[in-house]
């Protein structure tokens, strides 16, 4: 009983294993931000600190997530996976003791690595425990955690500080993850594959440090947009690209690359991987804005913050199993059509805060947020099927590590650009925050549209493509050919 059997009924079982660990590891990225008033009155903190809290735990992800996925593939996935998920419990076991801010967001700090190092294992094991059809599936489930757990995170958040109160309740956000971090971690040894003996993988080092270094100067710019004041910071971003530049040099002479750079030759997964640069940064940056337009300009508590925007979490969650499962029929123009459904929801979203920018702006959005978030749900897992439908199993934890660097850099980078415009029109209008969460959204619609039109640029490059080539036997590979380089 200690391995999982791909062909028998303990695949599902695993999955939901690493479903429950995923969750954890990305509820942390929004639920904070909701309790950050009370852990600013609870241990005396600075601005600056609070953003390191958020940064930080971002920063950390971002950095690990291609040499673990990486080690992953070329050792164990389920060791890294364990390794990622007992960090996990014990940094957010320090997070929820935490005496002073140092130690918050020393802990902080730790559970990105942990996240960074347990995530990329899900989707290698995805890849590696299933095929054809419930492949697609599977992704369907983890699309669906990776839309409710950012968008659920601000409503538990709010309602564990109501339970709790708001000198314990921020504490609760990370000590809950310790017991069903625990249970997760005896059911991952029972039910998760042990490694394939065979021949063993260099890991390059050189690649992993040119990597880390590139990333790093890339995103810090971004995530630190609001405390590092002057244009200097920007020069980082040339740097960055500089040492990338080196790290692809380096890896197309090495003998066992950390990243197959070869995945970007294939259609699907260099437009795939587009695709979620581009919506990633603009969705996860809907949910900071319209917190902090509920809560500082109008008002809300962090429970009625999370409450408003349960509709996009409940759309994003329910189309996300249906996209899943249909995904090998249509392929990219169900991401297509996902896209286009967000656009419509979030102009639906700018309208009625334009007519009704008061206190009852939760009820006027809800349907539009339950619209995109529909949309949202069509967009992340199948996106994220097709852009692994052709990666090699061995290579899985590898290739979902690179796809997920591109999302949290995308992150970074929109919540700095939407960011950027929703304080400058608050101050530049004298605190009107309706008028900064429209002028932020004309952004979020910016990069979404971005988006889309790459997903339709996949399309027509699928329909030339189709005329050269035989027909698949694949639904799936059928809307996403690659094309080789």
């Amino acid at each position: 009983m200690g391995t999982a059997d791909p062909a028998g009924r303990h695949r599902w079982q695993a999955l939901a294993v690493c479903l429950v660990a995923a969750f954890m590891t990305l509820l942390d990225v929004s639920i904070v931000n909701v309790a950050l008033p009370a852990i600013k009155s609870g241990l005396d903190a600075s601005e600056a600190q609070l953003q390191w809290i958020l940064s930080g735990y971002a920063l950390t992800f971002g950095l690990v997530l291609v040499p673990a996925g990486r080690l992953g593939d070329a050792r164990s996935r389920r060791a890294v996976f364990m390794t990622g998920l007992a960090l996990f419990v014990g940094s957010s076991a320090l997070a929820g003791l935490a005496p002073g801010m140092g130690w918050l967001v020393f802990a902080r700090l730790l559970q990105g690595i942990a996240g960074g190092v347990l995530n990329p294992q899900v989707a290698g094991l995805i890849q590696q425990l299933f095929r054809g059809a419930e492949r697609g599936r599977a992704f369907g489930a983890l699309g669906a955690v990776i839309g409710i757990a950012t968008a659920v995170g601000p409503l538990l958040g709010g309602a564990l500080i109501a339970l709790a109160g708001p000198d314990h309740g921020w504490r609760w956000i990370f000590l809950v993850n310790v017991p069903v971090g625990l249970v997760a971690l005896v059911l991952a040894r029972r039910l998760l594959p042990a490694p394939v003996r065979g021949e063993r993988q260099g890991l390059d080092p050189v690649g992993v440090v040119l990597l880390g270094v590139g990333v790093l100067a890339v995103m810090l710019p971004f995530l630190q947009e609001r405390e590092w004041h002057g244009p200097a910071k920007w020069l980082l971003l040339p740097a960055g690209a500089l040492v990338l530049a080196a790290f692809v040099a380096w890896e197309r002479r090495h003998r066992s690359p950390l990243a197959d750079l070869g995945l970007f030759t294939m259609r699907s997964y260099a437009l795939g991987a587009g695709i979620a640069l581009l919506y990633f940064a603009g969705f996860t940056a809907i949910f900071f804005i319209f917190t902090l337009y509920l809560q500082n300009g109008l008002g809300y508590s962090a429970l009625g913050a999370g409450l408003a925007i349960t509709p996009f979490a409940l759309g994003s969650g329910a189309a996300s199993t249906v996209g899943g499962r249909v995904v090998a029929r249509y392929g990219r123009p169900l991401v297509a059509a996902g896209l286009g459904l967000v656009l419509a929801g979030l102009v639906a979203a700018w309208i009625a805060v334009e007519v009704h920018p008061g206190p009852g702006v939760a009820w006027v959005t809800a349907v539009p947020l339950l619209v995109a978030g529909v949309g949202s749900g069509l967009v992340i897992a199948p996106n994220q099927t097709i852009t692994l439908s052709e990666v090699p199993p061995a290579q899985g934890g590898s290739a979902a590590g690179m796809l997920q660097t591109g999302q949290r850099v995308g992150t970074a980078a929109g919540i700095a650009a939407v960011g950027a415009m929703f304080f400058a029109t608050i101050a530049g209008t004298g605190g009107d925050w309706a008028a900064g969460f429209r002028h932020g959204l004309l952004v979020i619609l910016g990069l979404v549209f971005a988006a889309l039109l790459t997903a339709l640029a996949d399309l027509v490059l699928g329909r030339r493509g189709a005329s050269r080539v035989p027909p698949s036997t694949s639904p799936e590979r059928r809307h996403s050919r690659p094309r080789r380089g």
